[in-house]
């Protein structure tokens, strides 16, 4: 906690006073008043769909609101867009990612703030500079490789060190852990907590609660657009929090019987993928099962071949060697389409890079994968009305909020209801074998309480489910089995009954190992 360094009695370093913000079909911000002192980590929490990035966009001048002001330091303010927001030394780090794929990382931190001398970029003493603070912060990038190569993991820190380059001093954090591994979020909250030292102000957006009990010092909660109290940290608790945001109890633990696998679904015989960033294997000589019944979770650190060997399970990439066989059948050569009619459902880790197309509306992305079925179409012609029926069937079922139900354009959409109309795009799906990377990233905790319970759920129909993720409570909590993915090879095989959280982040860093031993089809040992 820091509230030894606030001043109350000084003005506000923010204050948002009575914003509204309406956009067709919803009020996404309703008389809301938000106040910031100067060097508090203020904590702003709310269902996915609550309004909380639009009243950020709003202080980042990425929108005007219909009512209300803004205030620093006592001051009225008008913001009417990021570079106003910059001059005000308000800075932010966005949910989705505001990067150029195709300049570099570096190019990207700077953008716009380049040092140049008679229109000559001195990039080298920009590089120096970037790299000092990487270097200070712990979040270690690769300066010249291209946005589009990286991880979501990497794209993160990069957004972080933008905002750090501009030496702002209101700092908005906009679900900066979602993609982030414990150790990682560890380090950032060490640097959170130093910035508000230096007298910095922090708005903290998060779902993760155990965050904000540990990093806060107050939080303010939103509900539907609405204001519903702020409250200070050391005088609440993780379950009034929650209540407060979801307007009931939530339950923190997974509740699910233990599993009874069946038939293999999913067998991966010495599989061996190329990395996106450089001509080094990235998967190298994986062998693994997944059988129908049962939830097999891949852990380990962001960045260690997990986003490659998805992609050639899925696809999207080729494989270097090795086989996928999927019922027995062999699938390596097979196209996209072919794995998801033959029973592949995929959740994928980036949603808007391969989970949406975001100018789409929210039926036809609902049907991305299933347009061509003769529910859909009658002698090559989309019947529409069947896509709504549909669509709107799924948004209820689902409990995805729109502001214009299916014709609703993905793009507007807050990020935790495009992540659960991904959800139920796949799992409505007639699968063998759920893919979730990352699924419940960004969601709040009723949602994610809901999304557990559908894998579940796809796990006792007799699915298989394959999941990789970050986040050591989901892995503890929703695997029956864990298998551990360090520098791209199976490192460890854990039973999550028996194994801590303590073991299971040894195998992730690297310092265990073990020899694990898979049957392929033919019952070889690997």
């Amino acid at each position: 906690m820091n509230q030894s360094t606030i001043g109350t009695d000084q003005p506000y370093a923010i204050e948002m006073r009575n914003i509204t913000k309406v956009f067709p079909g919803i009020v996404a911000n309703d008389n809301i008043t938000l106040q910031l002192r100067r060097g508090e980590i203020h904590a702003l929490l709310g269902e996915n769909g609550a309004g909380k990035s639009t009243l950020m966009s709003i202080l980042f001048g990425l929108y005007q609101p219909e009512k209300g002001e803004i205030l620093k330091d006592g001051r009225p303010v008008r913001i009417n867009d990021p570079n106003d927001a910059n001059a005000l030394g308000i800075g932010m780090v966005h949910q989705h990612f505001k990067l150029v794929e195709v300049f570099s990382v570096l190019d990207n931190i700077i953008l716009g703030t380049e040092p140049s001398t008679l229109g000559v970029v001195r990039k080298k003493e920009a590089r120096k500079r970037v790299m000092e603070l990487s270097k200070s912060y712990g979040l270690n990038i690769d300066p010249d490789a291209l946005v589009e190569d990286i991880t979501v993991g990497m794209q993160q820190r990069t957004e972080i060190l933008k905002m750090l380059y501009r030496e702002n001093d209101i700092l908005i954090f906009d679900e900066p852990t979602a993609v982030l591994t414990p150790q990682e979020i560890s380090e950032l909250m060490n640097i959170i907590r130093g910035l508000a030292k230096e007298g910095k102000s922090i708005l903290f957006i998060s779902h993760k609660l155990n965050e904000i009990m540990e990093l806060a010092d107050r939080c303010t909660v939103l509900r539907k657009g609405k204001y519903v109290g702020t409250v200070n940290i050391s005088e609440t608790t993780k379950e009034q929090l929650s209540e407060m945001m979801v307007g009931r109890g939530v339950k923190f633990s997974v509740d699910k019987a233990d599993a009874s696998p069946a038939e293999t679904v999913l067998s991966v015989e010495h599989l061996s993928v190329r990395s996106r960033l450089h001509k080094k294997l990235a998967v190298k000589d994986v062998s693994l099962q997944v059988r129908a019944g049962e939830i097999v979770c891949i852990a380990g650190i962001d960045g260690n071949g997990q986003s490659e060997f998805v992609s050639a399970l899925t696809g999207l990439e080729k494989a270097e060697s090795g086989r996928i066989l999927l019922n027995g059948e062999d699938i390596t050569k097979k196209n996209i389409r072919y794995r998801n009619s033959h029973g592949f459902s995929h959740i994928p880790e980036d949603r808007h890079k391969h989970g949406l197309v975001l100018d789409y509306t929210l039926e036809q992305n609902m049907v991305l994968q299933r347009y061509f079925e003769p529910r859909f179409q009658k002698h090559g012609f989309i019947r529409f009305d069947e896509i709504r029926t549909y669509a709107e069937d799924l948004i209820d079922r689902y409990d995805v909020r729109s502001g214009q139900g299916p014709v609703t354009v993905a793009r507007s959409m807050s990020g935790g209801n495009q992540q659960k109309a991904i959800l139920a795009r796949e799992l409505d799906r007639d699968h063998r074998l759920l893919i979730a990377a990352q699924p419940t990233r960004g969601l709040d905790v009723g949602a994610i309480e809901f999304v557990h319970e559908q894998i579940v759920a796809s796990r006792d129909a007799g699915r298989g489910v394959l999941l990789i993720s970050f986040e050591l409570e989901e892995v503890m909590n929703l695997s029956d089995r864990i298998l551990v993915m360090y520098e791209g090879e199976i490192t460890g095989e854990l039973d999550p009954k028996t194994t801590t959280i303590q073991e299971l982040g040894l195998y992730m860093a690297g310092a265990k190992r073990q020899k694990a031993t898979v049957k392929t089809e033919g019952g070889e040992q690997l």
